[in-house]
């Protein structure tokens, strides 16, 4: 009898325990760390790309003298 049950659980497949459909806290887990890090480096990218197309600011720049606050005419 002992080898004929040795014998049918050979024959069973065993579950992956690293498969995520079958354990859902830690699939629950998984996907929130996936959606922190996106939302993370999302934001991060947001931000350098403000960074890198920030404003420079150009003091050599001739405004014409009819557009001032007190405009002058010739």
């Amino acid at each position: 009898m002992k080898q004929h049950n040795e014998h049918a659980h050979s024959n069973q497949e065993l579950d992956n325990l690293a498969d995520i459909e079958l354990n859902k806290p830690s699939k629950s887990r998984f996907l929130f760390v996936l959606g922190f890090f996106g939302f993370f480096i999302f934001c991060w990218a947001g931000c350098y790309n403000l960074y890198e197309h920030r404003y420079q600011k150009n003091n050599d720049i001739k405004v014409p003298d009819n557009t001032l606050y007190d405009p002058k005419y010739k």
